[in-house]
């Protein structure tokens, strides 16, 4: 696990980390959703994840079977939710990305501490390769 501050820098290094981890898992297939995925869910991290509790977020990348998982640890106790933006608002629709590069395979689940986690599971076979503890959203 890698962890970042809540800064805008940090979305772009995540990114960095993730690349290097797709291409040694032989991965790189995945590289253009994967990054997408994790640059939305950092983002959000970065916009929403603020004091009490500190401010640090942190990435975990997992190399799955058939993908990989892409955690964001944050601790903002508001958990994400899907919903369709209108045509003419400028946010709000991260989620909806997320939803459809992952095949409805993201989450959200409690975590040791203040805070949550953000999940997606990305496969090259498509369909719920690695998906566990699916929580609403």
């Amino acid at each position: 696990m890698k962890t970042w501050p809540p800064t805008p820098r940090s979305v772009a290094k995540a990114r960095w980390l993730l690349l290097g981890h797709l291409e040694v898992w032989g991965l790189d297939s995945l590289a253009g959703d994967a990054v997408l995925v994790l640059t939305e869910l950092v983002t959000n991290a970065v916009k929403h994840a603020h004091p009490p509790y500190g401010n640090v977020i942190a990435t975990r990348f997992e190399r799955l079977e058939h993908g990989v998982r892409i955690e964001v640890h944050d601790i903002a106790e508001q958990r994400p939710q899907l919903r369709s933006a209108s045509d003419d608002a400028e946010s709000g629709r991260g989620l909806l990305l997320v939803d459809a590069l992952c095949e409805g395979q993201w989450g959200v689940q409690d975590r040791e501490g203040p805070g949550k986690i953000v999940w997606a599971v990305l496969s090259r076979t498509g369909g719920p390769q690695g998906t566990r503890n699916r929580a609403a959203v």
